[in-house]
């Protein structure tokens, strides 16, 4: 009985000093700054939106390099309106976005999958008319060859089929009338987390970044 009970306390132990490392890593890592590369031309405006926990990236639908469009069906909205300017994209949990609607909507499998890396991902594709600067959307001028980089650090973020098509997943688990999900690669977890994707892209177009972060406010505290 003794062996067993500090054999839990052990546990107990290694598992409180993991968390107290995580949230120094977490506060440590993102209070360091990758600066924006040198002599940027400001040729495409993007933008960083959150809704307070998840941060997504905000692109023109239609640009001289890309038509968002024709990867990201307006037909695979419940709107299905053209009309849309902007789009932006995140990656995260699958299980999250499908199953959890709100954070009371939580179940253990989900969470436990989510932060072991067990669990498939998903790309949240939302379609906007305009966007509005504030403390939740921050503007970011970019150049075109940046752009081009983060045209293709995300389109690798999708699976295809094998003529190259994104994958959309068919849910009534839609968050508003413009939104999509689609099928993602790679997996995530408490080390690889939607904002820790959204965080590789500004990294991957020489944007000013975090060396790593989990939280979106690790990635705003660079844009205020």
């Amino acid at each position: 009985m003794k062996k067993t009970l500090r054999i839990f306390f052990k546990l107990i132990a290694v598992f409180l000093a993991f968390i107290v490392l995580y949230i120094l890593s977490a506060y440590t890592l993102s209070k360091i700054t990758i600066d924006q590369e040198p002599n940027t031309k400001p040729e495409v405006e993007i933008f960083i939106l959150t809704n307070g926990v998840h941060t997504d990236i905000v692109m023109p639908t239609k640009s001289t390099q890309i038509d968002w469009s024709k990867y990201v069906s307006f037909q695979n909205t419940k709107a299905a309106d053209s009309t849309y300017t902007y789009i932006a994209m995140g990656w995260g949990d699958k299980g999250f976005y499908l199953e959890t609607p709100e954070w009371s909507d939580l179940k253990a499998s989900v969470a436990f999958k989510a932060a072991t890396g067990l669990s498939t991902t998903a790309i949240h594709a939302t379609y906007y008319k305009r966007m509005k600067i504030g403390d939740d959307c921050r503007s970011i001028m970019i150049s075109e060859e940046q752009y081009r980089r983060l045209i293709l650090y995300i389109t690798e973020s999708f699976q295809k089929d094998d003529l190259g098509n994104f994958l959309p997943i068919k849910t009534d688990a839609n968050y508003s009338k413009t939104d999509a999900f689609y099928e993602a690669n790679g997996s995530y977890s408490i080390i690889n987390t939607c904002n820790s994707w959204a965080n590789g892209a500004l990294k991957a177009s020489g944007q000013k970044c975090c060396f790593w972060t989990p939280m979106d406010s690790g990635i705003f505290s660079k844009y205020k």
